[in-house]
C-alpha cells in the first residue's frame, strides 16, 4: 500500500482534551512528508498535549487525525508500539535510563522494535552515534554526558528506526544558547534527510535563524502561517 501523496500527519476538526479540559478546538492542519514545522504558544496553550495526542499517549476523543498512515480514531492499544516504530520523540528531558550506559539505552529501543541480530544492531548502534556526532561513549553512563550529549544520545535513539516523522517537545529547553544550535543543526541534517519534523519550542533564536512553518496555540485555536500572518514578537 502506497502513502506517497498522503501528507504525514492529517488532523480534520480535532478538540484536544488534557483531563477533562479542552485545551485546542476546531483544529485542522496537514503535515507534507519531509516538512519542517515549529509549534509555538505560551506555556498551557496547548502544545505537549497536541503532540501527546499524535503518538497517542492522550486519547484522540474529537476529530479526525491520521498519522503515519494511521487513523488515531481507529488505533487500537496493541497497534500504539506499530504506530511509534514510524515516529521519533524527543522529551525536554531526556527520559533516559540512568543506570544503563549510552549503548544499553540504544539497544532497549532496538530489541523493543523487533530488531534482533546483535551484529546488524551493534553496526546500527556505531553509524547513529557518529551520525548524532557523538564518539566513543557507547560505554558511558548519561550522567558522565554533558546536557547536549545527553540530547544527542536521545535523538539518536528517536531516528534509530528511521522514523517518518520527528515530533520534538521543546528539544533545547534545557540547553545553553550555544549547545541549542548545534543540536537544531542536527535536526535540520535529519529534516533534509527526509524525516519530517513537529518540533515545539520556545526558543525565539532557532525561530527567527530558521524561517520555516508556524503552527500557533493561541486562545484554545492553531493558527498556521502557511494560511495568515501573524505576530510573533509577542510571547509564546
Amino acid at each position: 500500500m502506497s502513502f506517497s501523496s498522503d501528507p504525514i500527519v492529517r488532523v480534520k476538526q480535532a478538540s484536544i482534551f488534557q483531563d477533562n479540559q479542552t485545551v485546542l478546538s476546531d483544529i485542522n492542519f496537514e503535515l507534507e512528508k519531509g516538512e519542517l514545522a515549529f509549534i509555538i504558544g505560551r506555556t498551557g496553550s496547548g502544545k505537549s498535549s497536541l503532540l501527546k495526542t499524535l503518538y497517542a499517549d492522550l486519547p484522540l476523543r474529537l476529530g479526525d487525525i491520521s498519522i503515519a498512515g494511521y487513523n488515531l480514531n481507529k488505533l487500537r492499544a496493541k497497534d500504539v508500539p506499530m504506530l511509534r516504530r514510524k515516529l521519533g520523540i524527543i522529551f525536554q528531558d531526556f527520559q533516559l535510563f540512568n543506570d544503563r550506559t549510552v549503548a544499553e539505552n540504544l539497544n532497549f529501543v532496538m530489541k523493543a522494535t523487533g530488531w534482533k541480530d546483535r551484529s546488524k544492531m551493534k553496526k546500527r548502534l556505531a553509524e547513529i552515534l557518529i551520525k548524532v556526532g557523538l564518539g566513543a561513549v557507547d560505554t558511558k553512563m548519561p550522567h558522565q554526558l554533558s546536557g547536549g550529549e545527553q540530547q544527542r544520545v536521545v535523538i539518536a535513539r528517536a531516528i534509530i528506526n528511521e522514523p517518518l516523522l520527528l515530533i520534538a517537545d521543546e528539544p533545547t529547553g534545557n540547553l545553553d544558547p550555544e549547545v541549542s544550535d548545534g543540536i537544531f543543526e542536527l535536526f535540520l541534517e535529519i529534516n533534509k534527510s527526509g524525516t519530517a519534523i513537529l518540533m515545539a519550542t520556545h526558543d525565539h533564536t532557532i525561530i527567527g535563524n530558521h524561517p520555516a512553518r508556524i503552527l500557533k496555540c493561541e486562545q484554545g485555536k492553531i493558527k498556521d502561517s502557511n494560511l495568515e500572518k501573524f505576530n510573533l514578537s509577542s510571547q509564546y
